[in-house]
This record gives structure tokens, sequence and C-alpha cells, in this order.
């Protein structure tokens, strides 16, 4: 997780875990206004100011749980995953600059003969900002002499890599949902827990306790988060006793996805264009929201999650498929309904976890004797990964893959630094692997552990994988009864 706070992480997995226990009992509608004041009973507060307030967060965190925007801070429902709680949000700090101690209260008053808003008067010891006034211009950080005025960017803010976060008048933080590329990673740099995504656990859970052929699909970046001993057979048996019919290895999507790809690359090359990947989400709204003008580029082939779903359709047309993994940017993915045979609803691992705890579920150990996808398929979670996995399939049809360049990029500094290089004309490389997170989807903003954290046991369980090839091993799925592209 990318916060230490472990007090918001506990309030919102336990939101989800009361959610998950109501819905799977049948009686959500009737009791979700009892969570807020079980979870918060009495009058005394835990984490905030009162006990009301409190309870205001937790009840707009059900909202999220069941799909649905906040409306403490008149919010009209929106497509986009990601929220902000305007009731936790108000906890911020509204003043973007702030007069440290180096503030001397100098004769010239540099600072406030800057300010064209008479936001700033003389205090006792040093300068004051007010907030209610400030428009947070920065006039009177550039004049002082001391460099007394911090520049306080917010948490949410900072970590924002394409600028789609602003404040109201009353300085609660705003979505641009025209710049916003769903990428997760204002989520856990909020340090009051303003910042969520919405659910999909309460559909998942009723489509299960409706008798659906509900079938899990697990990221290739989930293989080795809960340890060396917790295989992906271990995951199907979870997951078969939550209710769902069957869980599938998105690694095998992987494969899918590399071959196609990898036809894509091979076209492009002996045609002199260059191409980007297209299984990050976030990665591919960067592109369109972004650098439209390279919206060409972008390869045509769907997403793993896409190729395994349309896989599992194609063979029981009224099954409902659902990702799991570290990953927001797919809750936006399974909304574009222009892509046929998407997934049905995306999950966090944590969500997931929630619907375990509620079923008094446990992981537990088993053989690693089961292997759907490729070593490569179960790499494509990592940076790099994709490039493997699509070079590999390139060289079993034979094609010299030597003189081929990739710009492998993990994070969004290193793929807004390519695609401004790519816009140019000035990329050296022949193709492009875009992945938003650092490290690859194993860096994601909802994993359960830190990719440092649970690398020796994923790559202990990958080391079991045998060393089948990738179109060797999609050829046992029957690839012809779906298309791989857009």
């Amino acid at each position: 997780m990318l916060t230490n706070d472990a007090t918001i992480l506990k309030i919102k997995h336990e939101v989800n875990y009361e959610v998950a226990k109501l819905a799977f009992d049948g009686t959500f509608e009737e009791k979700k206004d009892e969570i807020p004041f079980k979870m918060i009973p009495g009058l005394r507060p835990k984490f905030r100011c009162c006990v009301y307030k409190e309870r205001e967060i937790i009840r707009q965190r059900i909202r999220l749980a069941e799909g649905l925007c906040p409306n403490d801070n008149g919010q009209s429902e929106s497509d986009n995953i990601i929220q902000v709680i305007g009731s936790a949000c108000a906890d911020c700090a509204l003043s973007h600059y702030i007069v440290t101690d180096n503030c001397r209260k100098c004769m010239a008053k540099a600072c406030q003969q800057a300010c064209k808003f008479g936001a700033i008067s003389m205090g006792r010891d040093r300068a004051y900002i007010e907030p209610d006034k400030c428009k947070e211009c920065g006039m009177c950080a550039k004049a002082c002499p001391y460099n007394a005025i911090a520049d306080l960017i917010r948490p949410c803010k900072l970590a924002c890599p394409v600028g789609a976060i602003n404040m109201d008048e009353n300085g609660i933080c705003v979505i641009d949902d025209e710049k916003c590329i769903r990428c997760g990673k204002c989520i856990h740099r909020c340090p009051f827990g303003a910042i969520g995504s919405k659910s999909d656990i309460v559909s998942v859970i009723n489509d299960i306790r409706d008798g659906k052929n509900v079938i899990a699909m697990f990221a290739p970046a989930v293989e080795g988060q809960f340890g060396a001993d917790i295989s992906m057979s271990s995951i199907r048996t979870a997951c078969k006793k939550l209710g769902f019919s069957d869980m599938i290895e998105v690694g095998l999507g992987g494969d899918f996805t590399a071959a196609s790809e990898a036809d894509e690359w091979i076209e492009a090359y002996e045609s002199g264009k260059k191409k980007t990947t297209s299984c990050c989400p976030a990665f591919v709204n960067m592109i369109k929201k972004h650098f439209p003008e390279l919206s060409g580029y972008i390869s045509t082939t769907v997403s793993p999650m896409c190729a395994v779903s349309r896989m599992l359709k194609a063979k029981y047309p009224d099954c409902v498929t659902v990702f799991v993994g570290p990953c927001i940017a797919k809750k936006d993915e399974v909304l574009d309904k222009s892509v046929q045979g998407n997934a049905d609803y995306a999950l966090t691992i944590g969500e997931f976890r929630s619907m375990m705890k509620a079923k008094k579920v446990v992981f537990e150990s088993e053989e690693n004797d089961t292997q759907q996808a490729s070593v490569f398929g179960k790499r494509f979670g990592n940076g790099g990964g994709v490039t493997s996995a699509v070079l590999k399939s390139m060289e079993e049809v034979g094609f010299d893959t030597e003189e081929l360049k990739v710009e492998k990029c993990a994070g969004a500094d290193q793929c807004k630094r390519a695609l401004l290089l790519l816009k140019a004309g000035k990329l050296p490389a022949d193709f492009i692997e875009g992945m938003m997170c650092e490290g690859g989807c194993v860096g994601g903003p909802s994993q359960h552990k830190s990719e440092t954290a649970f690398k020796k046991d994923r790559d202990f369980l990958i080391s079991e994988a045998d060393d089948r090839g990738v179109r060797e091993n999609i050829s046992n799925f029957n690839p012809d009864s779906f298309t791989m592209h857009r």
C-alpha cells in the first residue's frame, strides 16, 4: 500500500466487510443504514472531530461500495470510478501557501505588497495568509526575500501525474474527469482517506446469490502476494468457497495478448511504423486524453483481462466475469461498453478479501499443481514483462527480434517522456511498453503487499511453472472462438 496510515485502510476494509456480510445475507438494502452506528457507537469520536462526521463519511463509503458517487458535497453521478468524499476532504488544510518560522516580519512587507487580494496581514511574530482571501497565485512566495512562504501542494494533487486535481471555492478536492486517467495514485496518497473508488462488491455478491455462473479472473500480479505457500490453486479453492464457479489466471490472457500484439508489431515494423502497448488502461487513457494525436499508435489488441473474458463468454455465453487485481484503472476499463465481451466487474484485492472475511473463508496452502499461463504470461504484470512476452511470441514465428528497440516504461514520468518523444518524432525505439505504475502492475495502487515485500515469494511460485511457449499455450484454449482486437 502507498499509505502508512493503517487507520484509513482499516476503516475502508471494515466498511467493505460489513457491506459484503449484509450482501451475502441478502439484507443489505434493509440494514445498510445500521452500519455507521455499528462502526461508530456512542458519542465519542475515534479519529475525527465528532461521531456525526465519522458516520457521515462511512455512509459515503457505503455508497462507493454500492458503485455510487458520494453525495455529501452536492456531487452528481459521474462515470469516473474515482470519487472524492467531501466531508473527509474538508479536514485537509485549505491554504495552499503558508508562512513559516523563517518570516522576519520585515519592514518591506514584500509579501503583503505583492498580494493583490488583501490576503496577507501582519501578526505579532510573522505574516499571516487568510485562506478565505488567498487565490493561491504564489506572488507572495516569489516576493519574500527569506523564502519564508512554503508552497504546500496537497498530497493528492502532488500524486496526480496529469494535473487532474484542483480545489473548489471551499477547498474541497475536485477531480477533472476530462483529465483524469483513473490510475488511482491519489487514493492512497490522501492522508484523510477522502478519495476512493466505486466498487462492484455488492453487484458481484448479488449475482453469486442469484445463482449465476460467476467466474473470477485473477491478475498475474497477484501471484505471490499472499506468501509462497498460497498458489493459484489456493486462490481457486477460495473463490469456489465464496460461490464463484471457477477461477482463471489472467496470465493466460497475457499469452493471448502477447501473441496478438506480436503480430501487430511485426506488421508495424515491416511497414516502418511505431506502436504502443494497450494492456494498461491508465496508459491508454493518458494517450487518449493528453496525447490524442498519438491515438493511432495504440495497439488494437485487447488487454489480458478482456481476452480471458471473451474466451469465457465464447464458451459460456451467459457467464459473469469478475477481474481481481491491484489495479484501479481496470474498474474504468470494464465501463467501456464499446469493447465487447470485456469483464463485467473489476474488484481490488482488498475488496475480494472483504468478501472472504464476510464468508469466513481463508487461503489455505495447496500444491502449485495447476498452470494456465506460460511463465511469460505470469510475468505480464512486471515492468518489462509485456515486452518479454511479445518478443518471445515474435521469435516463435521465426521473426528476428535482435534489432528491435523497445522503450519499456514503468511509471507516469517514463510514460510521459516516451510519449513526448514520439509526438516530436524523436523516439529512437520502435515500440513503447506503457505501464502507469512503478514496477508494472505489481506496483498497482491496491496491491496487498509492496513489490519488494512479495518479490521472493512471487519468483518462487513462478519458478515452479513449466517452460511452455506463448503460442503453444494458447493453442490449448480455442483461440479461434473469439477476436483479440477492439
